[in-house]
């Protein structure tokens, strides 16, 4: 009976990180939009958006009666993922102004499931079964696919290189960051978990505002979006991600947060006039499958091997 009973439970996990994982996808667009009308600095948005999501994941925290919630082992977890979440905006948007979106996209967001799959059998006791190695390798291969520019010549430049190494830093924060979390919810409540963690992440990113040009200018300019960015896109989105993380394993997780890309992907095809070609059509066609597989109802043996590492 154990095993029908955890399935549901599995399901709605993965449904919670795809939700994220779509509000993620929505963030491309929004730093368009703040471009040109508000200048803005992506340091600039990586630094409010955790600004705007702390207070509020606080609040929700406080009104469903959790606070404090996080159990007292786990404090320094917490801390610790809140670290690499404030390491990976600051990687990543670094890594965007040295290699362009495109390539800072394929390596942040390609190298953080493999990262996790890799490390997760032995900080988590994850063991990856047949399935899930083979969605991985069609995520990883679709998100390529769906992000890689056709035909552009490698730039084996130095900055380039350096936003390379800044990129695949990115990686490895936000995997990171979400073993960190798996751990943490083993004993902790999601929601005062990720008030903490990102409570953390703000006050170690907010130095980076010290390299941006006209800061309160940018805030003026560019607030409605960015209260989108911090409450929507950050607080809610974080907050259903470690609900669903409780019932999910890392290594599943980070397969499922590829939905990301297919988002961002579409919602430029749809907003901005962007062109999917034969290869971005082929990568979200991989990255669906990939979903497909994950969720796809196992054997009787599948689920109770799947069931085992998340207890």
């Amino acid at each position: 009976m154990r095993g029908p009973r955890q399935a549901p439970s599995l399901t709605l996990g993965i449904v919670l990180i795809g939700l994220a994982a779509v509000s993620w996808g929505t963030t491309g667009s929004v730093m368009m939009v703040l471009g040109r009308h508000a200048a803005a600095s992506p340091l600039l948005v990586g630094a409010a958006r955790l600004w705007v999501a702390a207070p509020l994941l606080l609040a929700g925290t406080r009104l469903a009666g959790r606070w404090p919630g996080t159990a007292r082992g786990d404090l320094a977890r917490a801390l610790a993922a809140g670290a690499c979440m404030a390491g990976y905006q600051a990687a990543y948007f670094t890594a965007v102004t040295l290699t362009g979106i495109a390539v800072a996209a394929l390596v942040a967001i390609c190298s953080a499931p493999l990262i996790i799959a890799a490390l997760a059998p032995w900080t988590l006791g994850e063991a990856l079964g047949a399935r899930v190695r083979a969605a991985l390798a069609l995520g990883v291969l679709g998100t390529a696919l769906l992000i890689a520019v056709p035909g552009a010549a490698p730039d084996l430049s130095a900055r380039a290189v350096a936003g390379i190494g800044l990129a695949l830093g990115a990686g490895l924060a936000y995997a990171l960051y979400a073993m960190l979390t798996k751990a943490a919810l083993r004993r902790s409540a999601p929601l005062p978990l990720t008030a903490l963690t990102f409570g953390t992440g703000a006050v170690l990113l907010t130095p980076v505002l010290a390299f941006v040009d006209a800061p309160l200018g940018q805030l003026a300019l560019g607030w409605p979006w960015l209260l989108y960015l911090g409450g929507v896109a950050t607080a809610g989105a974080y907050a259903l991600y470690a609900l669903g993380l409780r019932a999910v394993p890392a290594s599943v997780a980070g397969i499922v947060t590829l939905t990301e890309p297919l988002t961002a992907t579409l919602l430029g095809v749809l907003l901005f006039g962007e062109r999917l070609g034969p290869g971005g059509i082929a990568g979200a066609a991989l990255l669906v499958a990939a979903l497909g597989l994950l969720v796809a109802p196992a054997g009787p043996r599948a689920g109770a091997r799947a069931a085992g590492p998340r207890g």
